[in-house]
């Protein structure tokens, strides 16, 4: 893969950790960063040696903090609405994404940066994780996706609250609203159960896992039907080598090798 500035990667057995590497900006989201993202998972999305993702912040402090201000002061309606869907764009491609997306959040994931951990298909945060989408306070709204997937995971009514007041949430109540899978105690704790819930992950039909990414997010699409895609890729699963290798290991009480074919 590519050399980035504000991203390193690393690959360990098929799990990519992306970190954004800003930390002296609270890994904040500048447009560079955005396109770096994209280019990144334009690379993930075809690159074998790659079977899921993490998604983390440098330090200790922040995820990402936050879309950079200094670009955002500069806006109008022409360029601002572009702006919008250039990061809804990449947030699309990476909740789109075949292979599994983790957010291991460590610290702030506020405006943009929550925006980011909520298009990853799974979230796990360390204690001092803190969650919320301010834009108001600036006279704007979330623009990479917030209003929408926010609503989906926590319902209407909370999501609402939050980003009309601009309220923070920490982890604790993050994980009661759903926004968060599991909570590790420390960073490093946070890492290796991220490590942990892709490995296993790796190790099934990854067609089918893939096929799973594409039903869920299949309900929420409005031009979609969710169970018709459910059957659709139900269907494709029936026919693949892995279908075949997988109910032939579980007859003969063997694991299953897949080659995700």
């Amino acid at each position: 893969m590519a050399d980035f500035e504000n991203l390193q990667l690393a690959n360990d057995n098929g799990v990519l950790t992306i970190t954004i590497n800003r930390a002296e900006k609270l890994n904040a989201l500048n447009i560079a960063t955005i396109e770096e993202l994209r280019e990144a998972f334009q690379d993930i999305y075809d690159n074998n040696e790659v079977k899921s993702v993490i998604l983390t912040g440098a330090g200790e402090k922040a995820f990402v903090a936050g879309a950079d201000i200094s670009e955002i002061s500069e806006l109008n309606e022409m360029n601002g609405r572009k702006f919008s869907e250039n990061g809804q764009e990449v947030f699309e491609m990476i909740e789109k994404c075949h292979k599994p997306v983790l957010a291991a959040v460590n610290g702030f994931a506020l405006g943009g940066g929550c925006e980011l951990a909520m298009a990853c298909h799974m979230r796990i945060a360390t204690p001092n994780a803190k969650f919320g989408q301010p834009e108001v306070n600036l006279g704007i709204i979330p623009g990479y996706g917030g209003t929408q997937r926010l609503t989906q995971l926590i319902g209407k009514g909370k999501a609402l609250e939050l980003m009309m007041t601009a309220d923070f949430i920490g982890a604790e109540e993050a994980k009661s609203l759903g926004l968060v899978n599991h909570i590790a105690e420390s960073h490093e704790e946070l890492m290796t159960l991220a490590n942990s819930i892709l490995s296993k992950i790796n190790s099934k039909a990854p067609l089918a896992i893939g096929m799973v990414i594409d039903s869920v997010n299949g309900y929420y699409t409005g031009e979609e039907n969710g169970y018709q895609t459910e059957a659709n890729s139900f269907a494709a699963c029936c026919k693949s080598e892995d279908f075949k290798e997988g109910t032939k290991a579980f007859l003969e009480k063997r694991a299953a090798e897949f080659k995700g074919e």
